[in-house]
């Protein structure tokens, strides 16, 4: 027999994923330019020109050696070379063997909660959050407590949080900057939290961890991003490449377990234990390599941030009411009614997709995926204004 958990949660829906699937289908009926897609965070700036150059020198070598295994937890050299840019970047020891290659943030978190969390725990979030975030923690065989932030600036109700911490609480993970509503977390905010979480931690006699999801972590208009390690010392890291560097579909991050965690090396061997044991070990090593002759190749920015203004300037001259985004590529914008999915399908009559707010674990919002062509954007004016204006009859 099959296993049911398992074919239940193939069958479950991705709204993402659908409304991405959707549009192939649209876009093939009725030609791409005819079809504004805001489903899915897929980078539209290229990768930088020192990636190509480092796959092409790299694809060069020895061919044996190109494509060897590495350790579990990746190449020695390029664990490494991760660990003093963390230095070097943010002002901490990040030592190699704290280090834990893997392919992208998605498998970084997943490891994670396996690594500190147990049967029967709860891990905390932040609502509205990543979907596949309650997926992880239900197959840690932990309960996703979600903590709804704050409205209409969707910043971290740190109170909110504290009320929900108890025995069982292992863990919380923090996205910052967010996906879906674009919102950095200031520093006093997450110092606010730290001193929760050490207090709370203490009463409970254990560790609760942070997991830090930071895919975004470049992609910001003026806002400040801390290194939460730093303030928090019992902080996992989990990075991707894949935002900062435009390599989604390459799957290539790592784990940064802070040395500032007492009995850090007991929790890096967790992590190697929930690695093997999810069957997520030697990340591609072209991979790799490439990327560590990329790391201090800066994010560029300057693209998105203007898709942000012309997006949010359309958007506000017709109406709608939104976040502005101060991080991420996402745009969170208000339904207009209160019902997010019957909105998200009455927007495909004029073929915009919008992911409807239900699949980030609230309702009354839809996110927008600015990371698509200036063009689309500025051609979508129309279909945003009639789908405004069929609501004002």
């Amino acid at each position: 027999m099959i296993n049911q958990h398992m074919h239940d949660l193939g069958a479950a829906p991705n709204k993402i994923r659908e409304l991405f699937m959707y549009g192939l289908g649209r876009k093939a009926e009725i030609g791409a330019d005819k079809v504004f897609d805001y489903s899915i965070g897929n980078p539209s700036v290229p990768a930088p020109p020192q990636v190509k150059a480092a796959f092409l020198d790299i694809l060069g070598e020895d061919p044996v050696k190109v494509h060897e295994y590495t350790p579990s937890p990746g190449d020695p050299a390029v664990r490494a070379a991760i660990a003093a840019h963390i230095s070097k970047a943010n002002g901490v020891d990040a030592r190699p063997q704290n280090i834990y290659i893997t392919s992208g943030a998605s498998s970084a978190i997943a490891i994670s909660l396996g690594a500190v969390t147990n049967p029967g725990d709860e891990v905390i979030t932040v609502s509205p959050y990543f979907p596949e975030y309650k997926t992880w923690a239900e197959t840690a065989q932990c309960t996703l407590v979600e903590v709804p932030a704050t409205e209409p600036d969707f910043q971290m109700d740190v109170d909110a949080i504290e009320a929900a911490i108890n025995e069982r609480t292992s863990a919380i993970i923090l996205n910052t900057p967010n996906n879906p509503t674009g919102a950095v977390y200031p520093r006093a905010a997450l110092e606010r939290l730290a001193a929760v979480l050490r207090k709370k931690g203490a009463e409970l006699g254990r560790t609760i961890f942070l997991i830090s999801d930071e895919p975004y972590r470049e992609l910001v208009y003026g806002a400040d991003v801390p290194y939460i390690p730093a303030i928090y010392a019992d902080t996992i890291v989990c990075y991707t490449w894949s935002k900062s560097l435009s390599l989604p579909g390459e799957r290539i991050g790592y784990i940064h377990v802070n040395e500032g965690i007492e009995g850090d090396d007991a929790v890096c061997t967790a992590v190697s234990g929930a690695g093997r044991a999810l069957g997520y070990i030697c990340a591609p090593v072209l991979l790799q390599r490439v990327v560590a002759r990329c790391l201090d190749v800066p994010a560029d920015v300057s693209e998105y941030a203007k898709k942000r203004e012309v997006l949010t300037g359309m958007l506000r001259g017709i109406g709608y009411e939104f976040v502005e985004p101060d991080g991420a590529f996402y745009l969170w914008m208000r339904s207009l009614e209160p019902d997010a999915e019957a909105f998200s399908e009455r927007a495909k009559q004029f073929e915009l997709l919008l992911v409807p707010s239900n699949s980030f674990g609230c309702t009354g919002w839809v996110r927008l995926s600015y990371c698509i062509s200036e063009k689309t954007i500025r051609e979508s004016e129309d279909a945003l204004r009639a789908l405004y204006e069929s609501y004002q009859a």
